[in-house]
Formats: C-alpha cells, structure tokens, sequence
C-alpha cells in the first residue's frame, strides 16, 4: 500500500483551481475550447505518453482538435490529486485518471506568472487500478 500524501499547508486552493484548469487543457471541462489550450499551454510545452514517446504542443493541439466531442463525465474521473510547489512559481500537480478500459498516473508541472497559469510538461503512465 502506498503512503498517503498530505498537502503542504496553504496549497488547497491553488489544487482547487489548477483541478479546475486541469480540465480546460484536456478539454474534458465541457465549455473548453482550443482557445483555453491556447491560453493554458506554454509555447515551449511538450509531454510523455503512456507509449513513452515525446509529443510536441502542436500536436496535443491537433488531437484535441480533432476529437468528436467532449469526454463523458462519466467515463473521465480523477482522484488521488496532490499538488507540491516546486520551484517559486512552479507546481507539480499530480492525479490518477480513470478512464473506459485504462487507468493513468498524470503529472503536469504548471507555471504561474503573475495571475497566469501554464502547463509546460505533462506525462501519462498506464498502471494497475
């Protein structure tokens, strides 16, 4: 069993709202729009599949574009967040994503500049329920 993780005082409502953001960048909010992407992702960001292979901005870009509809709220649920600050603006924002046929450990390293957020780095990893 793994140890549970407590968050460092003071971060709850910086989880609240990169919980929230977290969803406009996987468009899995149902108002999101490649505008949110645009304004959430940094340019230089890029992420990790579960496959391990690098994938640039413009192409989380595209298949965000491209997919048919928003996810089912139903078939996209999160749980075990855990939000550590990093750096002096940088968190690490960690999740554990339940999807049809798959759960995922995800990370994303999110940047704050002034009352800006951006995502630079996000990773998912296949685990075991």
């Amino acid at each position: 069993m793994e140890p549970e993780l407590t968050l460092e005082s003071g971060l709850a409502p910086v989880l609240d709202e990169l919980k929230t953001l977290e969803d406009l960048y996987h468009a899995a909010f149902a108002d999101a729009t490649l505008a949110d992407f645009d304004r959430l992702v940094a340019p230089g960001f890029w992420e990790t599949g579960a496959t391990g292979r690098r994938y640039s901005r413009a192409f989380a870009r595209q298949v965000l574009a491209q997919r048919p509809g928003r996810p089912d709220p139903a078939s996209w649920q999160t749980d075990e967040h855990h939000l550590q600050r990093v750096g002096e603006d940088v968190w690490l924002l960690t999740y554990r994503l339940h999807q049809p046929g798959r759960v995922t450990r995800r990370t994303t390293l999110w940047r704050r500049e002034g009352a800006r957020w951006q995502a630079v780095y996000h990773q998912g990893t296949v685990v075991a329920g």
